[in-house]
């Protein structure tokens, strides 16, 4: 019933969204980029995709960072024009979407003030679509309540904060605590939003949010193994949702003692039992991109659904990884390593 009234007011941002998955790069283009020698010759045959001449108010010589920028660039003016455009609920799952950036800026933010970098220099290295009015101003609190009652408490990451604000040296490791505690909090949130949404919206973005804790819950396993944390820590930065989220499966993995443990764990869901192999070069954060991929091309076979937006804005990004990859082995002479990208169409 829901699809007969979709497109009414969401009909023209799926069909910009579906446009701009068909602008992603393909096999062939890919395989044109593995062959450039040097980033003038990438430049090139990137001007001959849908980024065309991105690149051609870049004066002096190129480099890698400076063709990630421009290619972050396309991709916030992107993301911005449909959020423009979004009416609810789909501009509130966008604003959901930022969320998750604006709590890495976050992170980012208080790490640098901890070790005393150049403010200007962290801002940059802030992502766009996670900015907010008052992110400049983090780098003034000197604790975490100083941080929220000045800072934090009129941003929409105030409620996520509730469990965070008995910490009370802001050393690395708490920062981390403090990072995995706040997605735990978000991702919670934003699935319990997306079950609100018409199918087949809420039962696809469940399925990524799944996923995404998931993921979180494996690294604060593997990143915790050999730490001073004890298991009930490691319990309160696990979200309540995903395939890893069932009480066994979660008392089981705050206590192993050794990766070869938590592989046992993880290997025990059918589709995640391939994240720990080794073979072919591929560490476990690729093995999360190829799966994410996999999630993201299934997204685009329903009709009448947001979650084409979070699938596109993963895609995108996976697609900058690659570029910057590729780009960076041609800069550095690596062309033996060249092809090890992740592609999902």
């Amino acid at each position: 019933m829901e699809g007969l009234f979709f497109n009414i007011n969401d009909g023209f941002i799926e069909a910009v969204v579906r446009g701009y998955k068909n602008g992603l790069l393909s096999s062939s283009q890919y395989v044109n980029l593995t062959q450039c020698d040097t980033l003038e010759d990438l430049k090139l045959q990137l001007s001959a995709t849908d980024y065309g001449n991105f690149l051609s108010n870049v004066s002096g010589v190129l480099s890698t960072s400076i063709i990630e920028s421009k290619l972050n660039d396309n991709l916030v003016s992107q993301f911005r024009y449909l959020k423009a455009q979004a009416s609810e609920p789909l501009s509130t799952l966008m604003d959901y979407i930022s969320y998750g950036y604006m709590i890495d800026n976050v992170a980012l933010m208080i790490t640098g003030t901890v070790h005393e970098r150049d403010r200007s220099e962290m801002l940059e290295r802030c992502h766009p679509l996670g900015w907010f009015d008052t992110l400049p101003t983090l780098s003034v609190a000197t604790d975490l309540e100083s941080l929220y009652e000045t800072v934090l408490v009129d941003t929409p990451l105030a409620p996520y904060f509730h469990d965070c604000l008995s910490v009370d040296d802001l050393d690395d490791m708490n920062i981390e605590i403090i990072r995995n505690t706040l997605f735990k909090a978000y991702l919670e949130d934003f699935s319990d939003f997306a079950k609100t949404l018409s199918s087949p919206s809420d039962e696809v973005m469940c399925r990524f949010l799944a996923f995404e804790a998931d993921k979180r819950s494996i690294n604060i396993c593997v990143n915790s193994l050999n730490t001073e944390l004890t298991p009930e820590d490691k319990l309160k930065m696990m979200p309540g949702l995903g395939r890893l989220s069932n009480p066994a499966f979660q008392h089981q993995m705050v206590h192993s003692d050794d990766l070869e443990q938590l592989k046992i764990v993880v290997n025990s869901v059918g589709e995640y039992k391939n994240f720990f192999d080794e073979s072919n070069d591929k560490s476990m954060e690729d093995h999360f991109y190829e799966y994410e991929m996999t999630l993201c091309k299934n997204a685009f076979t329903q009709q009448f659904t947001y979650s084409t937006i979070w699938a596109f804005l993963r895609s995108k990004e996976q697609e900058i990884r690659n570029i910057a990859w590729i780009s960076e082995c041609i800069s550095q002479n690596q062309k033996d390593r060249i092809n090890n990208y992740i592609a999902a169409y």
